[in-house]
């Protein structure tokens, strides 16, 4: 089978990469097309999944519409060299069109319920969606729910292993022995529009409080004010993952990062105005904490950091809200690899949880 998968931001390495590395082990070939957004391309090149770069994308409306054009005629190129039997996105627009017009399959992963331009412009020209259960939109036939985050491509417990080497220099220096991590997000992306979280003063007031007691470490998709720079992260953005692991907390205008960090055994802050029904899931289960405003988030904050028993209490209820919980890389290589046949069943939940190991290996 020849798969084409387009990438869109680097949290969709994540989700890939072991179903990629699965699928080649297996002697399918797979070509990688990404955006040049953030670390998307170091994550590639450190995971060693050779891409092809589709460009930076552009801000505000007019300059969005305009590279659809660019980013379509692209991938058609790309599509006309690889000849693929089917297209694998994360709700890409450029993939589904092109899969359209070259009557191929798209298989799109999708969690974002908010993202109206995006469905707008990718669902109509897609053969399947696959969702968590959560999600709050239907899309009809096409639709296929199941249990669990796509986080968990690379996450479920079955697959990460953090790896103690990556963070062992990152408390060098520091007269703490511990650290949290806060995320800032941009705010210019398609899903964000209409959306807020902190403003400038909060962000300086958390720092100035979690230093106290805490190194703080700033992961910001925007550059930093030149005072707030030494707080960024510099560790290999590969290793985002082991730093989460090991954080006594996170704090994050992002919800992927907070899912992440809480998937992880880290607690999560999430302050955003998003509604997303894997977000009110993971609030629901107790893995996030969610605020509309700023108001309490600092007090909660210390509140976790100082208390030693906290992280250790949450990560063994993460661990086991986790285990029963689709293994994604398991399930998107048994959908595709007995495509179209699989769409009849993969919603049924007898073939989705992790026990069902044999079945996806089938």
């Amino acid at each position: 089978m020849k798969i084409l998968i387009d990438i869109g931001h680097p949290a969709h390495v994540h989700y890939f990469k072991n179903f990629i590395w699965n699928m080649k082990d297996k002697g399918h070939l797979v070509h990688i097309v990404s955006r040049d957004k953030e670390v998307a391309f170091s994550l590639l090149d450190y995971y060693m999944l050779p891409s092809v770069n589709r460009g930076k994308g552009k801000k505000g409306i007019i300059g969005k519409l305009f590279y659809i054009l660019q980013a379509d005629f692209f991938i058609f190129k790309q599509a006309l060299k690889f000849k693929p039997d089917i297209f694998l996105s994360a709700g890409s627009m450029y993939a589904a069109h092109i899969s359209w017009l070259m009557r191929k399959p798209h298989v799109a992963l999708d969690d974002t319920d908010h993202n109206t331009f995006q469905h707008l412009m990718y669902v109509p020209f897609t053969s399947d969606i696959l969702t968590p259960k959560v999600f709050q939109k239907d899309f009809g036939k096409k639709h296929i729910r199941f249990d669990g985050f796509l986080e968990l491509g690379s996450l479920h417990p079955s697959r990460f292993k953090p790896n103690p080497e990556n963070i062992k220099d990152l408390l060098q220096g520091s007269d703490k022995n511990r650290y949290v991590i806060l995320r800032f997000v941009s705010w210019d992306a398609s899903h964000d529009i209409g959306l807020k979280g902190l403003s400038l003063a909060d962000k300086y007031l958390l720092v100035k409080e979690l230093s106290k007691y805490a190194k703080v470490i700033i992961s910001s998709e925007s550059p930093l004010p030149d005072d707030l720079k030494k707080y960024a992260f510099k560790t290999h953005p590969a290793y985002m993952h082991d730093v989460l692991n090991s954080a006594s907390l996170l704090v994050s205008e992002s919800l992927t990062m907070s899912a992440e960090a809480a998937f992880l055994g880290t607690p999560a802050l999430c302050i955003s105005t998003a509604q997303a029904g894997t977000l009110d899931e993971e609030v629901k289960l107790g893995l996030i904490e969610l605020y509309r405003s700023s108001e309490g988030l600092v007090d909660r904050a210390i509140q976790i950091v100082k208390d030693d028993s906290y992280k250790n209490v949450f990560k063994l209820k993460s661990r086991e809200i986790l285990n029963t919980k689709v293994d994604l890389s398991g399930y998107i290589s048994w959908f595709l690899e007995n495509y179209p046949g699989s769409r009849k069943i993969a919603g049924d939940s007898k073939y989705q949880y992790n026990n069902s190991e044999k079945f996806y290996n089938t």
